[in-house]
C-alpha cells in the first residue's frame, strides 16, 4: 500500500468520523429538547399538585397536606 493509498484511507476515515459526530450533536440537540419538554411538564405537574393540595385543605390547622417522604 503507497502512500497516496494511505493518506486517502486517512482521509476517508475522517469524513466518515465527521458524519457520525454530526449525527451524534443532531442526537443530542432532540434528547436536550426533548429533555426540557419534560422538566417543563413536571413544573407544571408539580404547580398543580400543589394548588390541588392547597386547595383541598390540610388538617385542623389549616396547613396544607404532604405527601410521605416531602
Amino acid at each position: 500500500m503507497g502512500v497516496t493509498d494511505k493518506v486517502w484511507d486517512a482521509l476517508t476515515t475522517v469524513i466518515k468520523m465527521n458524519d457520525k459526530v454530526v449525527g451524534l450533536a443532531a442526537t443530542a440537540k432532540d434528547q436536550q429538547a426533548r429533555i426540557e419538554k419534560l422538566t417543563e411538564r413536571v413544573i407544571r405537574l408539580e404547580a398543580t399538585l400543589d394548588v390541588l393540595m392547597r386547595k383541598g385543605g390540610g388538617g385542623s390547622s389549616g396547613e396544607p397536606k404532604q405527601l410521605p417522604g416531602s
